[in-house]
């Protein structure tokens, strides 16, 4: 019963709150003219600005084979192209999607700038030099910036591509087809979110290329699309053919390229025979019909499956006479019925009312059961096969195209950076290029250029008391669940643990208290374990408010003083 009042009064709490939720709008909407005046007279205080952190552009600390901050706030050293698409619609192929250098839309770090894909729905192509060709021999390749989808992403990529030194390249004339060497970054499109590492692998045989795709990380990568912050993407190549992919200084895929690409690099030493082909002999069935059985004298092939049941007798009150569904008798002949085009009318049928109360109408027929005496066309059954000479494949042979590249470190030299890409999003923010042969070096540009926007976005978010805050601002419904959320343990632990005995056990510590006339707790029976010593002002307040516990306030007092009773006693 005592338990049964203490949920009351929770729920008398709660109930309270929301009513006093729903005061509190009905007032808003009552005061709203009175408030309107003086709303003009003195606006609300905007809330004071996100802290701002000082900005400076990075500086790379080591020697880099290209680094690009665009703090200049120009496109100097870069080139846009200005070819078309091949195979397809001259009213798309054109790569005319404009690029801009400029601050993000929302920042705390003026000056900052990046470069910006500003046009969704068409394609972009701009692509900036090295100082000096990448030729992959004894150092590793590091290769590394940043990202934002300032709006998210819908379908399109942020993959920047490592553009191979060959005679003919042109930067101007840069478009889908143009070798490169490395692809590396994110895509997305639909569902499907990707972090592409693929490169260009060179048949030391033919001579031609085939691309080799990493294979994907094992991380979910759809935060890294729609949180709109700022990533960083880093890819290590090492001369020992291993690799590391990196978001925001994280490892979410590593591997090697010999054993973690696909196709694989070396293709396989042996392949099937094209021209081998199955004797026609060959038998290939595990299991066969035994050839000595027999079918059974009494197995009736003819049976039916389904007779009549026997048993079955027409239900008292069937209605022979009636039809299950009759002409609505309420029908009528449309005005514009022409019998000639339309045929002769007839009435829309409608289920018989006589047979709502009747257990059937039209004519009774006999129900059909299962025929236990079915058997079903008879079949020998199977044994296995002695001549079974398993599932045939064809032979082996030396695979002529075979090659085996222990390097594939080794790939092609590269000359230029592009970004070429399609997308159906506007304002993808891309800085802080840099590729380098010193991983420490990368780590430094990274943490002056993306670390300070990681440290900037921080300052600017809410705690996460301001998320709740501002999620009960916009859903205050949510009010309940914080109060249930805070109240209902600490009231759970007041009603079984601090009724009954706790109530005799402060009162008789009062009691003491009043007697000794100071500060104080009585010495255990444990002389290892000493009391701590319970005010005496507390205890007689608790006494004070417990005999006035009728009313609700009062309670919640008395609820306190006891429970902190309760932790003096516990920890003695």
């Amino acid at each position: 019963m005592e338990l049964k009042l203490w949920l009351l009064v929770l729920l008398l709490a709660i109930g309270s709150v929301t009513l006093r939720a729903e005061d509190d709008e009905d007032d808003i909407v009552e005061d709203d003219d009175e408030t309107a005046v003086e709303s003009e007279r003195e606006p609300e205080p905007s809330p004071p600005p996100a802290p701002k952190v000082t900005y400076k552009a990075p500086v790379p600390s080591g020697e880099v084979h290209f680094a690009e901050s665009f703090d200049k706030g120009t496109l100097e050293g870069w080139v846009v192209s200005r070819a078309k698409k091949e195979d397809t619609d001259e009213d798309i192929s054109k790569y005319d999607g404009k690029w801009e250098v400029e601050e993000m839309r929302e920042t705390n770090l003026a000056g900052d700038k990046g470069l910006v894909l500003k046009s969704r729905a068409k394609h972009h192509a701009i692509a900036g030099i090295l100082k000096r060709p990448f030729v992959f021999d004894t150092k590793p390749l590091i290769l590394q910036y940043e990202v934002n989808f300032q709006n998210g992403i819908e379908c399109g990529g942020a993959y920047i591509k490592l553009l191979s030194k060959t005679k003919d390249l042109v930067l101007e004339k840069f478009y889908d087809k143009t070798p490169y060497t490395i692809m590396f970054g994110p895509d997305k499109c639909g569902e499907d979110y990707k972090l592409h590492f693929i490169f260009r692998h060179k048949n030391p045989k033919t001579g031609e290329y085939e691309e080799k795709h990493a294979k994907r990380p094992d991380v979910d990568l759809k935060t890294y699309y729609s949180d709109k912050k700022t990533h960083l993407y880093t890819l290590v190549l090492n001369p020992d053919n291993s690799f590391q992919i990196l978001i925001d200084q994280t490892v979410v895929n590593s591997g090697n390229l010999l054993e973690d690409m696909t196709p694989p690099i070396n293709p396989a030493q042996e392949i099937e025979d094209p021209d081998d082909q199955k004797p026609e002999d060959w038998d290939e069935r595990p299991k066969i019909a035994d050839p000595d059985a027999a079918k059974p004298d009494d197995w009736d092939e003819d049976a039916p499956a389904k007779i009549p049941d026997e048993n079955a007798m027409k239900p008292e009150g069937w209605l022979d006479d009636e039809p299950e569904y009759i002409a609505d008798p309420d029908a009528e002949k449309p005005e514009d019925w022409d019998e000639d085009m339309d045929g002769e009318w007839e009435a829309p049928q409608v289920s018989n009312t006589k047979c709502e109360s009747a257990p059937g109408c039209g004519q009774w027929k006999v129900p059909m059961i299962d025929n236990p005496d079915y058997k079903g066309k008879w079949k020998a059954p199977m044994i296995d096969n002695t001549n079974y000479q398993g599932v045939w494949k064809p032979r082996k042979i030396q695979n002529p195209d075979y090659f085996e590249d222990l390097h594939p470190f080794k790939m092609t030299p590269f000359i230029a950076v592009g970004l070429e890409l399609w997308s159906m999003s506007s304002d993808i923010f891309f800085d802080n290029f840099i590729i380098t042969t010193d991983k420490a070096v990368a780590d430094q540009w990274g943490n002056d250029g993306w670390g300070l926007k990681k440290t900037a976005e921080g300052a600017a978010e809410p705690g996460v008391v301001g998320q709740l805050m501002s999620a009960a601002e916009e859903r205050p419904w949510l009010w309940v669940i914080y109060i249930l959320i805070v109240a209902l343990p600490v009231f759970l632990v007041i009603v079984f643990c601090c009724t009954g005995k706790v109530g005799s056990f402060v009162l008789r510590r009062i009691e003491t208290a009043k007697a000794s006339k100071f500060s104080f707790c009585p010495e255990s029976d444990d002389s290892h374990n000493t009391r701590k010593p319970v005010s005496l002002c507390t205890l007689l307040f608790c006494q004070s408010v417990g005999e006035h516990r009728e009313s609700f306030v009062h309670q919640q007092i008395y609820i306190h003083c006891t429970l902190r009773c309760l932790m003096f006693e516990s920890t003695s």
